[in-house]
């Protein structure tokens, strides 16, 4: 019997007027936007469809709006198909997409918290401060090494935050550090080290004055068991109580996201289909590349459903 998972991309998906085409033939893309919108107190479609200012780059609206956007996906899944998804995961923000459509979190709820993360994580370094880089090309292993010999020489943050498929990893850290790493790293034989274009370092050190102020708002939020399994990004387990699950939420911002070990879990658990309910097509490549039985497809265009 074979068996579905889907999965929730996180920042970096966020694209300026998508979904337009979905919310043209399904009206429920526009409730759901609505229903953020008031939760909010702006109107996010305007900001994903207009975006003249940059703001959708900024990760206290990047979050809300890419969260949304996936439920919208999500909820139009669910109508034109009849799914019985076994397992959710989401790659870092998308993690709180799953837990939203697990029946965790109200949309009202998952919008407000992911903005306020995405907050947190803006005040814990200063722009400029911090940088991230793809590495394209070396081993794990090889990239661990030189992140901890910078930063011992340098005594600042870097390392590994996102462990993405075999070959592609992404260091963060301060950014004298990170951008000393990522010229050893290419030194060593990287094929590539591309510096993204983003306002904060997730997922290292630097984030645990955020991960505090998060565990704080958490502890104030009602969390409901999940009606779907979730694998979480930290340890690569299925988390049912609440408490376990906040934690682990706790833990995401300043540890690596295990994309990898999470793909080749759900093969080991029989999954052989996944559809990435969301923007873009950022985690149907990382699939295809850690394990080439699996089938994955993107799901955000009418023609998708």
């Amino acid at each position: 019997m074979s068996k579905l998972a889907c999965v929730f991309p996180g920042q970096g998906s966020q694209s300026t007027g998508m979904l337009a085409e979905l919310a043209q033939n399904f009206s429920m893309v526009g409730e759901t936007f609505e229903q953020a919108s008031d939760a909010l107190g702006y109107d996010v479609w305007d900001v994903v469809q207009n975006d003249e200012t940059g703001k959708l780059g900024q990760t206290e609206i990047t979050q809300p709006a890419l969260l949304t956007a996936s439920i919208a996906c999500w909820k139009v899944l669910n109508s034109e198909k009849e799914i019985k998804a076994d397992f959710l995961a989401g790659h870092s923000l998308g993690e709180y997409t799953a837990l939203v459509a697990a029946g965790v979190l109200s949309l009202d709820a998952g919008v407000k918290l992911v903005e306020a993360r995405g907050q947190f994580m803006q005040l814990a370094v200063a722009p400029g401060d911090g940088a991230m880089y793809a590495i394209i090309g070396l081993e794990d292993d090889k990239v661990e090494k030189i992140c901890a010999q910078i930063a011992e020489q340098t005594k600042l943050v870097v390392s590994p935050v996102n462990y993405n498929s075999p070959g592609q990893i992404v260091i963060a850290g301060a950014k004298q550090a990170t951008d000393l790493a990522a010229i050893a790293i290419k030194e060593a034989g990287a094929k590539r080290a591309l510096p993204l274009a983003v306002s904060v370092p997730s997922h290292c050190s630097l984030m645990k004055s955020a991960s505090q102020k998060l565990e704080s708002l958490l502890s104030a939020v009602q969390f409901a068991e999940p009606i779907i399994p979730i694998i979480n990004n930290v340890d690569v387990s299925i988390n049912t109580v609440p408490a376990a699950i906040k934690d682990a939420l706790v833990r995401q911002l300043y540890m690596p996201v295990q994309w990898t070990k999470t793909v080749q879990v759900l093969a080991r658990e029989g999954v052989t289909d996944i559809y990435e309910v969301g923007p873009g097509k950022v985690l149907t490549g990382l699939i295809k590349r850690i394990d080439k039985s699996l089938s994955a497809k993107s799901m955000n265009t009418p023609q998708d459903f």
